[in-house]
């Protein structure tokens, strides 16, 4: 279930993205509109949201941190960080090979899950660090956490829209735990593999129209024209039937809505996970009348999938330039630049 609502859920030169992984004058690096660190002799100031968190500079670089959400595990494998965790939540939706390792050898902790959190074993672990999504309900928990003297850092990565600052998070987790030079080679790896298909999109003279996930219940959420996979579409060359719509948010419509606005719909992406077409049609048969359904260009985002867990919202948070690769390939199996490259978080649906 939990799979199914994360489905609902710039061009810089390369020295102007040099000079601003750089410090700049001010000392401020700017993640995104919502995130942005400065530091001065004494401490590390990170602004996230409407949180800020001032860090003696005497506790970095940070060596024991504990993640309450899995989207963060990206990170860590990122920069082969996955020793310095001591705890995580909810580890059956966790795909990383390593950190399962990890828990097997009893190195990282199972700390329970998004219903209840075991403050116990938080506690006596005494990390350094905890990184969570903010969630009201869980403000108690948050306070008891903090007046124990744990840092603890709210990063709303899911908030971003745009990918390649979701990606940028690297520079801050590189901060924090004294990779800073690894985390800026590695963002600086994915901005440019993620440019060079933006480029190769913007060249191309076919732009397919694309359809997005599907009906739950009575109604289909499409991603709004300003979100994250509008901007995924639209930078791999794609048309968003939606692209028009000013929402970063999902947009609730119903079947027959979508039916008209996808008569000439040329790929339908970001399925949740299917056995086959007909499983799919079996959940609603009014898709049998889509044009698209009967062409067969549909894919799933659960190539990389392994038990409760998905790649796609771990490794693939990280890695929006894999992701683009896969959008691209799709959109555009005309261009031969990544023939050999198959595809990574993407699965076609026959």
């Amino acid at each position: 279930m939990k799979r199914i609502f994360l489905l609902l859920i710039f061009f810089l030169f390369t020295i102007s993205c040099k000079k601003e992984i750089s410090k700049s004058e001010s000392g401020n690096i700017t993640i995104s509109e919502r995130v942005n660190y400065s530091d001065d002799s004494k401490n590390l100031v990170v602004n996230s949201g409407k949180f800020k968190n001032v860090i003696s500079k005497e506790k970095l670089p940070f060596q024991k941190a504990m993640l309450l959400n899995s989207s963060l595990i990206g990170y860590f494998s990122e920069l082969n960080l996955e020793n310095k965790i001591t705890g995580v939540s909810s580890p059956e939706y966790i795909f990383s090979e390593k950190i399962h390792q990890l828990i097997n050898q009893n190195q990282i902790l199972n700390i329970g899950n998004e219903q209840k959190y075991d403050i116990e074993k938080i506690l006596s672990n005494k990390p350094d660090v905890i990184f969570t999504n903010y969630v009201p309900n869980f403000a108690n928990t948050y306070d008891i956490l903090q007046k124990t003297g744990i840092e603890l850092i709210f990063l709303d990565e899911f908030l971003e829209q745009n990918p390649l600052e979701k990606s940028k998070y690297l520079l801050l987790f590189g901060k924090l735990f004294g990779a800073e030079e690894q985390a800026e080679k590695a963002f600086k790896n994915i901005e440019d593999n993620y440019k060079k298909i933006q480029t190769l999109a913007s060249k191309t003279s076919i732009k397919p129209n694309i359809l997005c996930n599907e009906m739950y219940g009575s109604q289909w959420f499409l991603p709004g024209g300003n979100s994250f996979v509008a901007r995924f579409i639209s930078d791999a060359g794609g048309n968003y039937i939606l692209k028009d719509n000013k929402e970063s948010s999902s947009v609730p419509l119903s079947f027959e809505e979508v039916f008209v606005k996808s008569e000439n719909v040329n790929y339908w992406i970001n399925i949740s996970p299917h056995r086959n077409k007909k499983e799919l049609q079996t959940l609603n048969p009014n898709y049998s009348k889509m044009k698209v359904f009967n062409s067969g260009n549909l894919y799933m985002i659960n190539n990389r999938e392994k038990d409760g867990s998905n790649d796609y919202f771990e490794s693939g948070v990280v890695r929006c330039d894999l992701v683009l690769r896969d959008y691209f390939k799709i959109f555009h199996p005309e261009d031969v630049t990544f023939k050999s490259e198959p595809l990574v978080y993407m699965k076609e649906l026959k």
